[in-house]
């Protein structure tokens, strides 16, 4: 991997958001979930796909807070428009969402 530049960094526009509703995603290539995010009134609702089913449940999912790039150009999965990169690490097959460890604000930048 190249090293990244400060300012290259810069333009990646990382926020918090908690997820409102999940829906399940049948026509995803690999099981998924569609998510639907609140980030605050600056940035708004956003839709995301993502592939935690393994490690969640819909139920659990709802009022989590999660950290997601929201300045990607939207990506189409299936007939499905991602709007933002819910942010986890991966081991193996499965994704641990990144997320704070308290409460805070939807739309606070992460730097």
């Amino acid at each position: 991997m190249g090293d990244l530049t400060w300012r290259e960094f810069e333009k990646v526009d990382m926020r918090i958001g908690t997820i409102i509703e999940v829906n399940d995603f049948p026509k995803a290539r690999k099981p998924a979930y569609q998510l639907t995010i609140d980030f605050g009134a600056e940035i708004g609702i956003r839709k995301s796909s993502a592939q935690i089913t393994k490690r969640y449940t819909k139920e659990e999912l709802i009022g989590k807070q999660i950290m997601a790039v929201v300045n990607f150009p939207k990506k189409q999965i299936a007939n499905f428009f991602s709007e933002c990169l819910v942010m986890g690490a991966v081991d193996g097959n499965d994704v641990i969402l990144m997320e704070p460890s308290a409460k805070i604000p939807n739309g606070l930048k992460i730097s």
